[in-house]
């Protein structure tokens, strides 16, 4: 099939500007047809477009691999809530840092904020299906939106929506029905033609859901509350923050970053770390420079100050010497002896 892609102006909320996942090495394993394809996304997702009449789907489809594969997803987060279901075969799978494999009829869920990937660094041979639905969230505390075509009456779509959202269960042994429920998605993503299935794949979807509320009322899945609270929202921003100390963070860019108003994110910074949000920086960007300064001792302390995020050699000197009380020169100099 052809691999159709657009691309698309990143998301945005609360100030937060999110970008959505290409899916490149995928997209290259089907060139070399490595794989059967076939999907029907939205967006930078592969595959032939979704119309209008499934808003809120971004992509829905399936990968066949018949022979050993040489290619992988490597940690992302997509944008919505994704469903995966492995009908055959075996696939390497990880979320959240924790690696596993995943079997025939095992089936996966992961939020918008969790990142996860596929392959260890390659996938395994099997069929594999997909289901992605944007809604309108991409941190643990914020309300979620389903698309208006989900049918569900409103109980049992918010007992639907609080057990996903107030659980981490990762893997599911998913039943017959549900099995039955993604072939069928199957043959209608392969018999799609520009949106003549729109209405079979609404009721399929709507049918998913249904499974899989039945499927997590069974298991007994315990809840959490703690996990929708915005706490959750700020410490995931924090730990992300090692990669991105180059960012001209202000305070107020910090909470908009985290999904949370100023006052709650200062609060919860505070009870996460005991520091200020901007003390708190200043001591990750330290800890990153005493590493460069090591590792990379070509480097001048300028170019140290501002791989680090700081805008000024000076200000970086003086906030190291405060911090560490020696300049970041005399670090050097000093590791650089005990070393020999």
């Amino acid at each position: 099939m052809k691999i159709n892609i657009q691309k698309i102006t990143p998301f945005e909320a609360d100030g937060i500007v999110y970008q959505a996942d290409t899916c490149l090495p995928l997209i290259d394993a089907v060139k070399r047809k490595k794989l059967k394809f076939k999907a029907l996304a939205r967006y930078t997702y592969p595959g032939d477009r979704l119309t209008d009449d499934t808003l809120g789907l971004n992509s829905i489809g399936y990968w066949d691999a018949n022979e050993p594969q040489d290619w992988g997803l490597d940690w992302h987060r997509n944008e919505g809530i994704e469903i995966h279901f492995l009908e055959s075969g075996t696939m390497p799978y990880a979320q959240q840092n924790k690696e596993m494999e995943l079997l025939p009829n095992y089936l996966t869920i992961t939020r918008p904020w969790e990142a996860h990937k596929v392959g260890s660094p390659s996938i395994g041979m099997g069929k594999f299906y997909w289901v992605i639905l944007d809604l309108d969230v991409r941190r643990p505390h914020q309300n979620w939106a389903w698309p208006d075509w989900i049918m569900l009456a409103p109980n049992d779509l918010e007992k639907l929506t609080i057990i996903l959202r107030q659980n981490e269960k990762i893997i599911w042994k998913a039943d017959k029905r549900i099995r039955d429920c993604f072939q069928r998605i199957g043959k209608a993503v392969d018999t799609d033609v520009e949106g003549s299935n729109s209405s079979r794949i609404r009721l399929l979807i709507n049918y998913l859901l249904i499974l899989l509320l039945d499927l997590l009322i069974e298991q007994e899945v315990e809840l959490n509350e703690q996990l929708t609270d915005s706490s959750r929202s700020v410490r995931l921003f924090l730990n992300e923050l090692d990669n991105n100390l180059t960012e001209g963070w202000t305070i107020e860019d910090m909470a908009k970053s985290a999904g949370v108003g100023l006052t709650r994110f200062t609060h919860h910074c505070k009870q996460l770390t005991n520091l200020t949000p901007m003390r708190y920086l200043m001591m990750k960007r330290i800890e990153l420079s005493k590493e460069i300064l090591m590792s990379k001792d070509f480097l001048t302390v300028s170019e140290v100050a501002f791989a680090c995020g700081f805008s000024t050699s000076q200000y970086f000197s003086t906030v190291f010497k405060k911090q560490e009380k020696c300049t970041p020169i005399e670090f050097r100099q000093n590791k650089l002896v005990q070393v020999f």
